[in-house]
């Protein structure tokens, strides 16, 4: 019997979860199956492949570096195969497994919230993994197929990769209700010279995504605090007598006053990028068209 005859769809599920998971129970429980049945498969694949594809480590496995470059090829075979079959009747409240979605902090707050709902309701059995956006390991996890959709700003995503654009955003600048800054109508050296928090999700600095737009009138702004995430600011500006810019759609429902400013600082996308591979993948397709575009 050659090793083809001894390789299913099944096995390479089994393969794909464990890519995903790095974890046997987690990996059964995502795929419907026992421990038991993970680890027969697990057997068979290492027979077939005459490697050990995984390694046992404290909490669960490590891939081997056969395993990493295997996974691209199986995520590409399962999508075709998943493509051949449901090309022409894809049917949403059929589909199973599981999405994965790298969103930056922002997008997390504003736009998958609308979208989960969306998709809770009308794939309930679709199993949906939310992960923090990693700018330095975003191309690895989605050339793997760890990650089947990311949602950020264009300076993030690789070129390589398509897009679609869902709205345009724009920074607004706000404080506190009862900070002293409050009650007051700046000017732009003014408001370069509050203390200022940013919101720094990609790299720990203080270096913000509108440096740039200041300095084109010859200021530098007083930057004070640098939080890892857009949702914590507000609560910062609780405790501090100082100003953000931020997302306009992140402020609604927060109690935050805004700044009134003299210019304002230039507007900029908000997208969906993949990879590739996923352009005539039915449930990905389907996942985008739930994004709402402005």
């Amino acid at each position: 019997m050659s090793k083809l005859d001894r390789l299913d769809i099944k096995q390479l599920r089994v393969f794909q979860a464990l890519i995903r998971e790095e974890n046997a129970s987690k990996a059964a429980s995502e795929l419907g199956l026992t421990q038991q049945a993970v680890s027969e498969h697990l057997k068979k694949l290492r027979d077939v492949f005459d490697d050990r594809l995984f390694i046992r480590k404290t909490n669960g496995f490590v891939p081997t570096p056969f395993a990493e470059d295997l996974s691209a090829k199986v995520d590409r075979l399962l999508i075709d195969f998943n493509t051949l079959i449901s090309q022409t009747n894809f049917i949403p409240h059929k589909t199973r497994g599981t999405f994965v979605i790298s969103a930056t902090d922002y997008a997390q707050q504003v736009i998958l919230p609308n979208l989960i709902a969306k998709l809770r309701k009308q794939a309930p059995n679709l199993k949906l993994i939310v992960r923090d956006f990693e700018i330095d390991k975003l191309h690895d996890l989605m050339e793997s197929g760890k990650v089947n959709l990311a949602i950020a700003f264009p300076d993030y995503i690789p070129e390589s990769y398509r897009v679609v654009k869902l709205f345009e955003e724009h920074h607004v600048c706000v404080t506190s209700s009862h900070s002293s800054i409050s009650n007051k109508t700046p000017s732009l050296a003014e408001v370069a010279a509050f203390p200022t928090i940013i919101a720094s999700p990609s790299r720990p600095n203080f270096k913000g995504s509108i440096d740039d737009w200041f300095s084109q009138f010859g200021l530098k702004r007083n930057v004070v605090i640098s939080a890892p995430c857009f949702s914590i600011v507000p609560m910062y500006l609780e405790t501090t007598d100082s100003i953000a810019f931020l997302p306009s759609r992140a402020i609604k429902g927060l109690d935050v006053v805004t700044i009134p400013l003299e210019q304002s600082p230039d507007s900029f996308d908000v997208i969906a990028a993949w990879h590739s591979r996923y352009n005539d993948d039915p449930l990905h397709k389907w996942v985008i068209s739930l994004l709402e575009v402005d």
